[in-house]
């Protein structure tokens, strides 16, 4: 997880937070939650599968046997149930995201603001992953919304030939692959969620490469340094953040090795702080630390003392003279003489029970 995640900041509430809003825009007092500076709270944050999402640039280890279902994915102009719309130029960066299509995830919100943005539509092409295409074979209200809500933005903004909307994809070697097929363009990935707990996406996407977007709600803005190893964005300021987009493909076009020095910054923050090397090795450091101030503090010793008095008066007592003795006959308790003797059943010479 992350701070933000937990906690929040300064100026944002944290997901497990109860805080009570004024009037005035933007005014609230925390009333309670948790204190992630508590010795018993520590905020160990995931990474990606290094296997599956790694850099484009790993050229030796890129899944080249995909390239021609990816581009059949991305360019081929079949209209179906796993992907409509087309991009008519494929010398543009492709801007990519990849979500479930809901509302808080907010990808109609992003088509939104790439359609009314005429500036965009002429430097890059947007794909994204989302839900079902049809809304008949979905069973979920919100999506058939969201479903119906991106068919209408598609015809009002007349996005064919600038836009490609694909299905859901479950593979994730291939999905990792395409991560790095859209960084072979020059493009950036966006999360525009409303609210993003963690976003294990952008993990992802800066793990491949990609300059990343993504929404200053939660998680994200933990694992991003913005304008550093990525860029943050206001999902509610939709204008705000596509202009934001097309000042770095602008700058880009300017500078190509601005587009680089991005993509290298965030992979310089994955590699400082969100593998499964990380993760595993502070787990167990913290594990280890928390261990020690729990032996240390005394902290629930009194319960864990009698849970084992009783353990050793109701099971132990009576186990513990079943134990041979060297060189001897096994001890049989006998609760009637409360005395133990040797399983011979000769019960005319008693043996002192073990005293532990």
């Amino acid at each position: 997880s992350t701070y933000q995640e937990i906690a929040g900041s300064q100026d944002t509430v944290g997901q497990y937070e109860s805080h009570t809003a004024f009037t005035l825009p933007g005014l609230y007092r925390v009333v309670k939650g948790i204190d992630v500076f508590d010795p018993k709270f520590n905020i160990v944050s995931p990474g990606a599968d290094m296997n599956i999402y790694f850099p484009y640039t790993d050229q030796k280890r890129r899944l080249t046997a995909l390239h021609e279902a990816i581009e059949r994915l991305l360019y081929s102009a079949d209209q179906t149930d796993e992907h409509i719309g087309f991009l008519s130029d494929r010398k543009k960066p492709i801007i990519f995201s990849m979500a479930r299509l809901d509302r808080v995830k907010n990808i109609t919100g992003l088509v939104e603001w790439f359609a009314k943005n005429s500036a965009l539509r002429e430097l890059v092409n947007l794909v994204v992953v989302a839900g079902d295409i049809n809304p008949d074979k979905s069973r979920d209200r919100e999506e058939v919304i969201e479903i119906e809500k991106m068919h209408s933005l598609i015809k009002e903004y007349n996005l064919h030939g600038e836009f490609r909307w694909i299905c859901a994809q479950k593979n994730r070697v291939r999905n990792g692959e395409l991560y790095r097929y859209i960084a072979d363009t020059r493009g950036a990935f966006v999360q525009p969620a409303l609210y993003e707990a963690f976003g294990l996406t952008v993990i992802e996407a800066m793990t491949c490469g990609l300059p990343t977007f993504a929404t200053r709600h939660g998680g994200p803005a933990e694992i991003i340094e913005d304008a550093v190893s990525g860029f943050h964005i206001d999902p509610y300021h939709g204008d705000d953040a596509s202009e934001r987009i097309t000042h770095f493909f602008e700058t880009c076009q300017k500078d190509p090795g601005y587009w680089d020095k991005i993509s290298q910054s965030g992979l310089k923050r994955i590699y400082e702080r969100y593998t499964w090397q990380i993760y595993a090795k502070r787990l167990m450091t913290l594990a280890r630390v928390y261990g020690f101030w729990k032996y240390v503090s005394k902290l629930g010793r009194r319960e864990t003392r009698r849970y084992l008095e009783m353990f050793y008066i109701l099971k132990y007592r009576y186990l513990v003279t079943t134990v041979p003795l060297p060189n001897d006959a096994p001890i049989v308790y006998d609760k009637e003489e409360r005395s133990a003797h040797p399983a011979t059943g000769n019960k005319t010479e008693n043996v002192s029970a073990v005293a532990v």
